[in-house]
């Protein structure tokens, strides 16, 4: 059971996180033909253009994409609720669902932080998965350097980010208590 768990739990979490990267893809305006954008593309495709000629966007924002973030996140839910893991009602696994979706969202954003922290120590600049994770983090670093003042090169944009998705998480777990760290 806990090998069946684990698998489900994975394989929906990455294929959750890539179509997330594409909503953050599109929203960041990152550019469409770096070859990490492509691959992102090419595996959501399948299931986002059925789904587009439903759901229009809206604000900038592919909500098909959103739709489809939520929807992974319901079947990995009812699929763990079939097999006995998961004790709750439909109404609940939707709710379930929905803060899934934020939890990854905010965890993707950390580890996509991290990559380009790390990247930039040691790429010097031409890699396109480094151009790449610029773009998709520069919207939320940018606001962060307008107010910390300039420390002779030490970029603490990062640290500050990092700082403010943890609180952000734990601001969340005492908001739903149990569940939150369950998801």
């Amino acid at each position: 059971m806990n090998t069946a768990y684990f698998l489900i739990n994975t394989i929906f979490d990455i294929y959750l996180m890539v179509v997330l990267l594409r909503v953050w893809l599109q929203w960041a305006r990152a550019d469409f033909y770096n070859p990490m954008s492509q691959m992102v593309v090419k595996l959501t495709n399948p299931l986002v253009v059925p789904l587009r000629r439903i759901i229009p966007g809206f604000g900038g924002l592919d909500m098909a994409s959103v739709l489809l973030a939520i929807i992974i996140a319901f079947a990995k839910l009812a699929l763990l609720k079939s097999m006995n893991v998961l004790l709750a009602d439909w109404l609940t696994l939707s709710l379930f669902a929905f803060l899934t979706v934020l939890k990854k969202a905010g965890s993707m954003i950390f580890w996509v932080l991290l990559i380009r922290a790390i990247l930039s120590w040691v790429s010097q600049g031409r890699n396109p998965i480094e151009y790449v994770m610029h773009q998709l983090t520069e919207p939320f670093l940018a606001p962060i350097r307008r107010i910390l003042p300039a420390l002779g090169g030490l970029d603490l944009s990062v640290l500050v980010a990092f700082i403010a998705l943890q609180a952000i998480n734990y601001l969340l777990g005492d908001l739903f208590g149990q569940l939150w760290w369950m998801i």
